[in-house]
């Protein structure tokens, strides 16, 4: 096959698998309401059953909704039958996926199931199926055909489970009024935990904090700048930060100076720096020096005494962007 050809199979899949959810999404009826408001009513969790291909995507659902706010768990057909029902609790509501809803495990466990628990739902292609007949509700996810090319192989049918467990998650986050920092109790690892968690106290070195008073010689600030490794120092009067000296500000003054000797650093200081507190997540500091093009910002503690000194570079290098 030549190039063409094969991007050309590839787009077909897509457009396939695209027609088919927004067909799917036009049905999303009341039955979608009823699913919602039974979840976020109930005061069990969530178990999801699958077998077969549904079950990867029952657990990718599974995954999405502990993590949004809505306490679930994966239950496999087949373990179910020989065992793992005990872990469905009279006041649990239980989401059932199968595509036909007839394979064996489902016809066999669909009554159990809904014994077993407060409300089944079904999310089937098959509003005729067993797993149908049994569900208090049935969420529509009905395909003409898969992607695949002989019709055979779970694709455009696993991809709008997918989907459906998506709608449901995102609409039961609307309903609980979900907010990023409820999203980073839940996520508290990795670039991720950090972007949510992360506050500037977690990434300053309070230990380099470096200064000058306003009468400081040029060397004392050049000598500054150097150890504190941030390329910025604050000029200090009586313990209040009332400027700051980068490296920017010590090149221009050389430039524009054929002798330093008389200057002092009240000279060549920017008055008012920028400043934020210790407390401010680190995500909100980027934001600052990103909004205003500068590199550093001077860190105070809730007092405002000087705290350290907040590097863009220190925040980037924990993955945090």
């Amino acid at each position: 096959m030549g190039n063409s050809e094969l991007i050309k199979i590839a787009q077909n899949v897509f457009q396939e698998e695209i027609q088919a959810l927004q067909e799917i999404s036009s049905r999303i009826n009341e039955a979608f309401v009823e699913a919602v408001n039974a979840i976020y009513n109930s005061k069990g969790k969530l178990v999801i059953v699958g077998v077969g291909k549904s079950a990867h995507i029952a657990n990718k659902i599974v995954a999405t909704l502990n993590s949004t706010g809505t306490p679930s768990q994966f239950l496999h057909a087949t373990e179910a039958i020989h065992g793992d029902l005990g872990l469905v609790q009279p006041e649990d509501i239980v989401l059932c996926i199968s595509k036909s809803g007839n394979t064996p495990e489902i016809t066999y466990l669909a009554p159990i199931l809904k014994q077993y628990s407060s409300v089944l739902i079904a999310l089937t292609s098959n509003l005729k199926s067993e797993l149908a007949k049994a569900s208090d509700i049935v969420l529509d996810i009905n395909i003409d055909k898969e992607a695949c090319p002989v019709n055979l192989a779970p694709t455009t049918s696993t991809t709008s489970q997918l989907v459906m467990g998506d709608a449901i998650a995102v609409t039961l986050m609307k309903m609980r009024m979900f907010t990023q920092d409820d999203f980073a109790k839940y996520h508290p690892g990795g670039a991720l935990g950090k972007r949510l968690l992360w506050t500037v106290e977690n990434i300053v070195d309070s230990e380099r904090k470096p200064f000058v008073s306003p009468n400081s010689s040029i060397t004392d600030v050049i000598n500054s700048l150097t150890s504190g490794r941030h390329g910025i120092t604050v000029v200090m009067d009586d313990n209040k930060i009332v400027g700051v000296i980068t490296d920017g500000d010590l090149r221009r003054m050389l430039l524009n100076n054929d002798s330093f000797q008389h200057l002092l650093a009240k000279d060549i200081a920017s008055m008012n720096p920028k400043t934020i507190s210790k407390s401010e997540k680190a995500r909100e500091a980027l934001t600052i020096l990103r909004q205003n093009s500068i590199g550093q910002l001077v860190v105070v503690d809730e007092n405002n005494n000087y705290y350290g000194i907040l590097d863009i570079h220190s925040i980037l290098n924990e993955g945090i962007e």
